[in-house]
């Protein structure tokens, strides 16, 4: 059945904003997108809802863990980034499948109801992970968390756990392989990760350049991400050889990591030279600015990202290290340090709005979300904003990032596939 879905501005992303404008869907596609009159006169009889808000694509979320929704204590330690994995590793021993199922679920609803309709999500426990993850119709990559492997460990159980834990997935849910880190998975390892994506078609995102002591350890060998894989027993090439004297990206393209296929989360620690290799692989980062602020990580050079057309999408990372879950905070506090850093132009609004649609979109290789055209999948949302009647379809994208701003945004309605999923 038909639904046109109207609203006073539509904001499609690939094509310019609509005044009066509407989304017509058929079945899980959208079908066609335009002013309301004419979709109106080109299909009389059909049924409208109408809604009094900002009609956009779904929000994509380019990063994320789903399965720590309930690790929200963590975001309050005030503790730098290797002092907080610490204690994430001990509550994390203390939870079970059940609990991270319903962990994962919660942070499912959390993201529907503010208007995320696909998300790249990071799991390490997929047996409480994927199939609430599968159930909720989410679209978007669930990476299968390769973390805490050297040589030894990868022999004897962790790689064939990889290949069944891939074999037994959902069907209904694409899923691909995170090598977590440099200095969590051993460069053999890492190396076999990227191989048995590429042999199987699937996509990788790995952590990159999130915070200093990785890029010590990668460097140097040195360090407190050393002294815990040494404490851990684990045998990484890292410390033995005495570092790569390499920044994580340059290590990584000299293992032949980088491409297409991937994206790379955070990215807070990347020179020009490493900002280059990343664009000219065509990988897209993952930017998690309110994350690495909490973890005391750094901030990503969002406004050089920019200014070089640096592909990057909007994460939220998990609570265990974010405020929210919510796309648009996230993506109006990436506005703010980008004009902190110096970045005036006129399109920057527009610029992080697209990096929240079809920024998460190019991240994980998908061509049908992050926009409302005909053909693509029909995941739509609606914000409210304080005084509509003044915002135009020219400053729509600026309204929704100061209102989420100040806490003034409101998801009115989330549509999956066609379905409302959320009503405001």
């Amino acid at each position: 059945m038909q639904t046109l879905h109207s609203a006073p501005i539509v904001l499609p992303v690939s094509t310019d904003p609509i005044a009066d404008g509407a989304v017509l869907v058929d079945g899980d596609r959208v079908q066609a997108v335009g002013p309301r009159a004419e979709l109106l006169e080109a299909h009389p009889g059909v049924r409208e809802r109408a809604w009094s808000g900002v009609l956009t694509p779904g929000l994509v979320n380019a990063h994320a863990h789903l399965q720590y929704t309930d690790f929200e204590d963590l975001n309050s330690l005030d503790q730098p980034f290797h002092v907080w994995i610490g204690r994430m590793i001990e509550k994390r021993a203390t939870f079970t499948d059940a609990m991270w199922s319903e962990s994962t679920r919660r942070g499912l609803h959390l993201m529907l109801r503010s208007g995320i309709t696909s998300v790249a999500d990071i799991v390490t426990d997929p047996a409480g992970v994927l199939p609430p993850t599968a159930r909720s119709g989410i679209g978007g990559v669930s990476y299968i968390e390769i973390v805490f492997e050297d040589a030894r460990s990868w022999s004897d159980s962790g790689r064939a756990r990889l290949l069944e834990r891939l074999a037994s997935g959902p069907a209904s849910r694409a899923l691909g392989i995170s090598p977590h880190t440099p200095y969590t998975v051993a460069t053999a390892v890492f190396a076999d990760c990227v191989a048995i994506a590429r042999d199987k078609g699937l996509r990788l995102h790995p952590h990159v350049a999130e915070a200093p002591a990785e890029s010590e350890y990668v460097l140097t060998g040195t360090g407190p991400f050393a002294e815990s894989m040494t404490k851990a027993g684990k045998a990484m090439e890292l410390i033995r050889d005495g570092g790569s004297g390499l920044s994580p990206v340059r290590y990584l393209e000299k293992l032949g990591v980088f491409g297409p296929d991937m994206h790379a989360a955070h990215c807070v620690h990347c020179d020009p030279a490493d900002r280059d290799i990343l664009r000219e692989r065509g990988v897209y980062a993952a930017l998690c600015a309110r994350s690495n602020k909490i973890l005391q990580s750094g901030r990503p050079p969002v406004a050089d990202y920019l200014r070089e057309d640096s592909p990057f999408g909007i994460g939220t990372d998990s609570l265990a290290s974010s405020p929210s879950l919510d796309l648009l905070e996230e993506a109006a506090a990436l506005r703010a340090l980008a004009a902190s850093q110096g970045y005036a132009e006129a399109d920057l609004d527009r610029r992080i709005f697209e990096a929240a649609t079809l920024g998460g979109a190019g991240a994980m290789g998908l061509t049908d979300i992050g926009r409302l055209e005909p053909g693509s999948r029909a995941d739509l949302a609606v914000f409210a904003l304080p005084d509509l009647d003044s915002v135009t379809p020219g400053t729509a994208c600026g309204a929704l990032l100061d209102a989420a701003s100040a806490g003034a945004h409101k998801c009115l309605g989330t549509i999956l596939g066609g379905t409302i999923v959320h009503r405001g």
